[in-house]
């Protein structure tokens, strides 16, 4: 049961952020299925919720049922009610949760709050690490206060994201680019950097797959050098762009194109990627998917600022070309960044990689 409410909590992805993606399964004392169901867009109704408003909905009464929670109940009233108090209300009799809520205003009282209600409470820890991974991005927001981050890369065998000339569509498969943007609806917001948006004119979206919410465009721009009329500006969704110094008539045409514009320099009058995670963290933003050239890419990965690497490898040979990250040269083989595999499958005639650094520790 715990499974189905896993399962049932995948469904929230690219719906319920910043909240995170919870699933909750209704089961009688003989193990019918009252009701299920899961955490519905910010502002609406939990996991919790929905599933007993299945259950009524049926006419099921789940007085002495036991509810199959993939996340603690909340215990705070947020812009809902707290969801414990909605179990502890319809009568039932048991709680069982993979894991415990990170956020401060719940983590421990929510399941304290079921306790003292007289609910018997189950924390079934072999299901705890399937919880949190699938909201890692919201563990690390309420743990380290920023988003993980997940930066994506399409290259060939040798490493090549690009030609020499900057040519890049399309080193994977048809397979590979609709997973790629399986991956974009995961995340709150969507990076990149001015240098793609003027060689590419990105609309940086997820088209791909069905999503219910179009993720926050980013745009790193020192300089405030992105075209108006960019086609990542455009509706649907909302653009962000992060620039380094304050020039007013730049600014008033972005917004006027449909930007947001924030400031956050570093000493070096680029850019301040840490500050940017710490304001995208304030602004609700679980998962950062990063999309973007060699150099920026090179910045986040000098900054050890990447969580976590989606590489997809394609079985071509290019040649000279653009690598993935501008990180070198090293003067030494001990300075290479170790990473390791988190899982290695193919879709279509790609690999996809998952890797992370061997200092990263998941949640």
């Amino acid at each position: 049961m715990m499974l189905r409410a896993l399962g049932l909590a995948e469904q929230a992805i690219g719906l319920s952020d910043p909240n995170p993606r919870v699933g909750c399964v209704l089961v009688s004392p003989s193990g019918q299925i009252l009701g299920e169901g899961h955490t519905q867009q910010a502002g609406g109704p939990h996991a919790e919720v929905m599933a007993l408003r299945a259950a009524h909905g049926q006419g099921h009464s789940v007085r002495g049922a036991t509810a199959y929670v993939s996340l603690e109940p909340c215990s705070h009233h947020g812009r809902t009610p707290p969801c414990c108090d909605a179990l502890i209300e319809a009568g039932v009799a048991r709680v069982v949760v993979a894991s415990t809520d990170p956020n401060p205003l719940v983590a421990g009282q929510g399941i304290a709050r079921l306790r003292a209600a007289g609910i018997d409470v189950v924390e079934l820890n072999s299901c705890a690490a399937a919880a949190r991974a699938l909201n890692i991005g919201f563990f690390s927001r309420m743990l380290r206060a920023r988003p993980w981050v997940r930066m994506k890369v399409a290259a060939s065998l040798d490493g090549r994201t690009a030609l020499d000339n900057g040519q890049s569509q399309w080193i994977t498969g048809a397979a590979a680019r609709t997973d790629g943007h399986a991956w974009r609806k995961r995340a709150g917001a969507l990076l990149t950097g001015v240098g793609t948006v003027l060689e590419d004119d990105p609309r940086l979206d997820v088209r791909l797959v069905e999503t219910q919410r179009q993720p926050l465009r980013v745009i790193i721009d020192s300089r405030l050098e992105t075209p108006p009329l960019s086609r990542i500006l455009r509706a649907p969704g909302s653009a962000l762009i992060y620039a380094a110094q304050e020039l007013p008539d730049r600014a008033t045409s972005l917004r006027e194109g449909g930007a947001d514009i924030a400031v956050h320099p570093n000493p070096n009058g680029k850019v301040d990627l840490a500050a940017v995670l710490g304001d995208l963290a304030k602004r609700g933003i679980n998962e950062l998917h990063v999309e973007a050239g060699h150099k920026l890419n090179g910045s986040f990965v000098r900054e050890g600022l990447v969580d976590e690497f989606l590489f997809y490898v394609a079985p071509k040979l290019i040649g000279p070309g653009r690598g993935l990250a501008d990180i070198g040269p090293l003067a030494r083989l001990d300075e290479a960044i170790d990473l390791r595999f988190h899982s290695v499958e193919r879709v279509g005639d790609d690999l996809r990689i998952l890797a992370r650094p061997t200092v990263s520790q998941p949640f």
